[in-house]
């Protein structure tokens, strides 16, 4: 926005936008008093009108006006004087006359107070009412519509008369503006269709006639522009918008009334740029500090930032505080009729339930305003006044509600809060459906956490009622859209950026809705809301110096709610976890206490005999029966007629006394409640375990129990008939089976029971042990064991019951899935914390046949330790002590047929001491007083032990002892052989490794030699260097070492075997050898054209030089095949020079290395001379180099002259400056010498030639 606060328009002076000099004010042109010329007065009087200090009735003012035939200007002026001190009705009044006066002149002579009279009409629309206040009569009241129809007369009258008037088209588009207002927003259109409603034309119009006064004014007005954004605002193009505001605060940033930043503010808080917008509104404040619109928006800006927190937040108290005291009063302040500060006011009055002042604002809301948002805010106010009322008048909140929505358009735009409200007064009105099918289109709009929360809460109570009702129907749609809704609502309380806060109440009916399915979601969800209560209490902190631990927690425990520790133990209490449901039931207990003490009007007693009832049934369930005991006591002290407790009781003492307290507590407690239910099921239990069989079933005393509570109790006590379907599936499986008559008699017993078992699921469909009787029947009856094991296992997910385990393993044996028979048989004895015979009789039988099976002696010998361990519980069973020699006789048998390599001889020793006590065991059975079986077989089984068995296992152990003896020898022997292998491996290894040693220490010496070696080439290779170093170095006459420089002249090349005039002096012998080695080594490059020569000068920019002297030297000396070359290469030192002349001696003595060498030579030589030599050179090497040279040589571009002049002082032999004798130079022998002295440099030779 910076940009847009800095323009200047139209060349305006520099000044600040909120400079007070340049702010224009409204009537600020209106004189303080005007002159109306008199008539038949002297020429220069007049009256003259003070327009401060008007009459209050402008009639005497009308009259000497028409009288006098004043101009329009008068009545204008006037006019607007009255409108300044807002007696709008006068200024009218006063036009209206002056139209009348003007009507005998010209027509055009009226556009002007037309165009005023419209635009009064159009303030007063703005303050009329929008609806009929309540009380006022209709002829009294005149609404907004009235005041736009007589502004449409007058601009049609006006149209009349110039219809491209430029006034009237920025009146027309307010007209639209206001007009817009009034009618109702446009209802939602599907994506594509055009919007045609009435509203929306309308403001098009007002867009056409902004554009046509911005047309004839050629884009300088700017209310043009500012009407235009807003009516584009209105149609929710708010890009649109914004880009007229920004245009008018560009041109006019000095503009402060209207403000263009409001706008601005206004469409980047609909683009959610709510920051931006609030700056807007802060820099209109600045410049404007009694801008009530600016006040209401910050304040309708805080208010917003305020709900994004809590109200028990303590960041919510200050921002919210901000909003009303630091803005809102101050708008309301400012002008206490503003819609927008009243529908804001009366929420803040709203929770203090101030209903009068609330039913105020509201009204100035609905009433004043030309935007329909805020009538729907003011209608939204009325309807909560109505809602919150102790006795609240649903209907006139339902109509308010229905109105605030309709206000924003209704349907799929309608205001959500207005709806929401609507969904509450139906329930209110029990119409429940209807408020679940406006609540599911709001959560399809707006995905509201509300509304999802309520509609889930009503989904929820619908199942709760149908459960409460005991009606069979099926509800399970509802819990699914129960729990889908409010698990939504829960995951929403984890983003930040929503910052929701929890709603206990959702927790508690995700509780109940989980509580039969999944009570492991239903126990977390009630452990959230105790976290969250902890969370809430204000000294959920411990003292200073401690730490939170389990102590502290449940100290603070005792402040939550009983109601809530007692579910939460209930819910440990299932899972078998008593240990903490002792502790959450005696937290309760005390939480109790505590609330009592807080309020003592609070009825604690039942909560107290609930939660110690539940206690005590803990106790019990945990073993500790003397506690238990003690807590039913202290019950019954209290209340003496607690059939629960006194049932419990009894229970306990027949477990602890089975024989003679027990079956007289039991008997008291039938005589003295025989009419109650859950008595008479104890007492039947009690019947099914201490009763006589009876060889008939009608005359058994517990089938005759429950036949009476059937008969003239409760014909549907669910207990009674489970235990009568339990009754004839005993007698079933007791029954002979001998003849077809016995079977079929069997077979209608099984049916009978099965019938009980199909009534009492027909009663209660989650009754597990309807079912699990109904698998049983199928087994035993019809051997359906897959069936069986369908129903036992859903079964085993209902009821944790050790029974149900039971029976499963007693299928899967039958269907020889022995393991899993097993896993099923081990569960049934954890429930029973191990302590039960006959699960361990089973297990002992099915690891028995799985060692059959398997012929696995582990197996039998684990069926023996089962055994074993069952004969320990329940010594006095004989059949117990039965199986565990049965067990021994199988283990015997298995022993003895199982190959020697399979078993071992501590294995047949063993089995036959055993064999030995099961042959003593059987004789004391058969000689007890009930055996499980005949006399005459076990006897006989004793005796087939005793002779044939025991003959068998002395063999055994003898074959037994011979195997292992040879196998001890073969294994010794194999034991021998694997060890010298072993070793053999391992000398074999050890050489290898000691090979792999040498190998590596042999390269590691390669490696020193090579480093070696590396380093003397690199201490040669740097002698060299330096060496080279040296001859490429000199000492200039100031004692300064600088590289050594070429000097080039012409002249002509020596003859061949003419002798150099300067001597030589000969070389040592190291010089020597140098020289031949270069020699060699040219002729080995000596097939390389001459260009390459040239390029390896260090000095390139040389090269083309010499080339182009070359050329020269050849035109010039072309008639003779001859041409000197000489090079001089500086030299301060004589010693150098006397070297270079023996260099060149000896390489031209030496002619039997033929043309080519002496090519090579002429190459590397440097001549030094104190007068020309000449040096012969063979024409066909001549005619060679210069060809390969000419084409190699770049064209020249200089004149004949500037070519004759260089061949003249070619031929004059230019000198080296330092070069004191002027020795003239060859450029050929200089590009040769030069890569001659490299080569030399390269080869370690001697670089310095004179």
């Amino acid at each position: 926005m910076a940009p847009l606060l800095n323009g200047y328009p139209n060349g305006a002076s520099r000044h600040l936008p909120n400079d007070p000099s340049i702010v224009p004010l409204r009537f600020s042109d209106i004189p303080a008093q005007i002159d109306i010329p008199v008539t038949g007065l002297e020429a220069e009087e007049a009256v003259e009108v003070n327009l401060e200090e008007l009459l209050d009735d402008p009639t005497e003012l009308c009259t000497l006006l028409e009288q006098e035939g004043v101009g329009k200007h008068y009545w204008m002026v006037i006019a607007l004087a009255y409108a300044k001190q807002a007696n709008v009705d006068h200024a009218i009044e006063i036009l209206s006359k002056g139209l009348g006066t003007l009507n005998r002149g010209n027509p055009k002579e009226k556009l002007g107070p037309l165009s005023l009279t419209c635009w009064l009409y159009l303030w007063k629309s703005r303050e009329a009412p929008r609806v009929l206040p309540d009380g006022q009569p209709v002829s009294e009241t005149r609404l907004k519509d009235f005041y736009l129809q007589a502004a449409t007369g007058c601009l049609n009258e006006a149209s009349r008369i110039n219809p491209a008037f430029p006034p009237l088209f920025l009146a027309k588009g307010v007209l639209y503006l206001l007009r817009a207002s009034l009618q109702p927003p446009s209802k939602a259109t599907a994506p594509g269709v055009p919007d045609i409603s009435d509203r929306v034309e309308t403001l098009r119009q007002s867009i056409k006639c902004f554009e046509d006064a911005l047309r004839v004014s050629a884009g300088r007005n700017m209310m043009a522009t500012l009407g235009r954004a807003r009516a584009y605002f209105s149609l929710g193009k708010y890009a649109e918008a914004l880009d007229g505001y920004q245009e008018v605060l560009l041109k006019m940033p000095h503009l402060q009334d209207p403000d263009p930043r409001i706008g601005i503010g206004c469409c980047l808080w609909q683009f959610g740029h709510k920051e931006e917008a609030r700056e807007a509104w802060e820099r209109a404040l600045d410049l404007n500090a009694e801008s009530k619109i600016a006040n209401i928006l910050l304040g309708l800006y805080y208010i917003h930032d305020s709900s994004h927190y809590a109200t028990t937040d303590p960041s919510f108290g200050p921002i919210y505080k901000k909003a009303m005291t630091v803005y809102t009063q101050k708008a309301f302040k400012l002008d206490k009729e503003l819609p927008l500060t009243c529908a804001t006011f009366g929420s803040y009055f709203m929770m203090r339930k101030s209903w009068a002042t609330v039913d105020n604002l509201a009204r100035k809301a609905i009433e004043h305003t030309d935007v329909n948002a805020v009538a729907s805010d003011g209608w939204y106010l009325l309807a909560r006044k109505e809602h919150y009322q102790d006795r609240p008048d649903l209907t006139k909140a339902n109509d308010f509600y229905q109105k605030a929505d309709l206000a924003r358009g209704g349907g799929d735009k309608g205001y959500l809060p207005a709806r929401f409200g609507l969904v509450q007064i139906q329930i209110l009105q029990r119409d429940y459906d209807g408020a679940k099918f406006r609540l599911e289109k709001i959560i399809q709009q707006s995905k509201s956490t509300e509304a999802m929360m309520i509609l889930g809460a009503l989904h929820a109570e619908d199942v709760f009622r149908s459960q409460a009702s005991g009606i069979k129907e099926d509800k399970s749609a509802e819990v699914k859209k129960a729990t889908t809704l409010l698990e939504a609502v829960r995951l929403a309380w984890k983003d930040p950026q929503k910052k929701l806060t929890p709603d206990t109440s959702v927790l508690v009916y995700l509780a109940r809705l989980y509580e039969t399915d999944h009570p492991d979601k239903a126990l977390q969800c009630l452990q959230q809301v105790e976290h969250m209560t902890i969370n809430d209490m204000p000294n959920k902190d411990p003292p200073d110096g401690t730490d939170a631990d389990e102590a502290w927690t449940a100290k603070l425990r005792e402040q939550l709610s009983p109601q809530l520790l007692c579910d939460i133990g209930c819910f440990h209490f299932n899972a078998e976890r008593f240990d903490q449901a002792r502790e959450f039931f005696q937290t309760a207990l005390n939480a109790c206490v505590k609330a009592g003490e807080k309020d003592e009007g609070t009825d604690t007693d039942a909560l107290v005999t609930t939660i110690s009832y539940n206690l005590a049934r803990t106790y019990e369930a945990a073993g500790l029966l003397d506690e238990a005991r003690q807590v039913y006591e202290g019950l019954l002290a209290r209340h003496e007629d607690y059939t629960d407790a006194r049932t419990r009781l009894a229970y306990i003492e027949l477990r602890q006394n089975p024989t003679e307290d027990g079956p007289k507590a039991m008997a008291a407690l039938y005589e003295t409640d025989s009419m109650n239910l859950e008595v008479r099921s104890l007492f039947g239990w009690y019947l099914s375990k201490a009763k006589r069989r009876a060889p008939n079933i009608a005359e058994d005393q517990e089938q005759r129990h429950y036949k009476h509570t059937l008969q003239h109790h409760d014909k549907h006590d669910r207990y009674s008939l489970t235990g009568m379907g339990n009754l004839y599936l005993t007698t079933a499986r007791e029954m002979r089976r001998d003849t077809d008559q016995d079977k079929e008699k069997r077979r209608k017993t099984y049916e009978k029971a099965v019938e009980f078992y199909d009534k009492a699921l027909q009663l209660d469909p989650r009754n597990a042990y309807a079912a699990q009787g109904i698998a049983i029947a199928l087994v035993e009856d019809r051997k359906d064991l897959t069936a069986a094991v369908q129903l036992f296992s859903k079964i085993r997910d209902t009821v944790k019951d050790p029974s149900v385990y039971v029976n499963l393993g007693h299928v899967f044996a039958e269907l020889k899935q022995y393991s899993r028979s097993i896993e099923s048989y081990e569960a049934a004895l954890t429930h029973n914390r191990g302590s039960d015979p006959q699960i361990l009789a089973c297990l002992g039988r099915v690891w028995l046949l799985k060692g059959k099976h398997d012929k696995s002696p582990s197996a039998m010998k684990t069926a023996l330790s089962y055994s074993h361990r069952a004969l320990a519980l329940a010594p006095q069973q004989i059949h117990f002590q039965f199986n565990i020699a049965f067990v021994q006789i199988q283990l015997a048998q298995l022993i003895h047929i199982l190959p020697e390599s399979q078993r071992t001889l501590e294995d047949v020793v063993k089995a036959s001491e055993g064999l030995e006590e099961a042959i003593e065991s059987f004789g004391e059975i058969a000689q007890s007083k009930n055996p499980p079986y005949p006399r005459h077989d076990i006897e006989q089984r004793a005796n087939m032990g005793r002779n044939t068995m025991r003959r068998q296992l002395e063999r055994a152990v003898q074959s037994q002892t011979e195997y292992e003896e040879k196998n001890a020898a073969k294994l010794q022997e194999a034991r021998e052989l694997r060890d010298a292998e072993i070793r053999r491996r391992e000398e074999e290894k050890r050489k290898v490794e000691e090979q792999k040693e040498a190998d590596r220490q042999k390269i590691r010496e390669e490696r020193d030699k090579m480093a070696q070696l590396s380093r003397e080439l690199a201490e040669k290779r740097t002698e060299e260097e330096r060496r080279r170093e040296e001859a490429e170095y000199t000492t200039d006459e100031e004692g300064e070492r600088v590289k050594r420089t070429k000097k080039k002249k012409g002249g002509k090349r020596k003859k061949k075997g003419e002798d150099s005039d300067t001597g030589t002096e000969a070389g040592d012998g190291a010089d020597d050898k140098a020289i031949k080695k270069t020699r060699k080594k040219k002729k080995a490059q000596s097939t390389e054209p001459s260009s390459a020569i040239g390029s390896s000068n260090e000095e390139g920019g040389a090269a083309k030089t010499k080339k182009k002297r070359k050329r020269l030297a050849r035109r010039a000396g072309k008639e003779d095949k001859f041409k000197s070359q000489e090079m001089v290469v500086d030299s301060d030192s004589e010693d150098d020079r006397q070297a270079a002349a023996q260099l060149t001696n000896g390489q031209a003595s030496n002619d039997e290395d033929g043309d080519t060498e002496m090519q090579d030579a002429e190459e590397q030589q440097t001549v030094t001379r104190q007068k020309p030599r000449n040096r012969v050179i063979d024409d066909d090497d001549e005619e060679d180099e210069e060809r390969e040279e000419e084409e190699n040589e770049e064209p020249s571009n200089k004149t004949t002259a500037e070519m004759d002049a260089e061949e003249h002082a070619g031929h004059t032999g230019a000198s080296f400056a330092d070069n004191p004798h002027g020795d003239p130079v060859d450029e050929s022998v200089g590009a040769a010498g030069d890569a001659g002295a490299k080569e030399l440099a390269m080869s370690g030779a001697p670089t310095v030639i004179s």
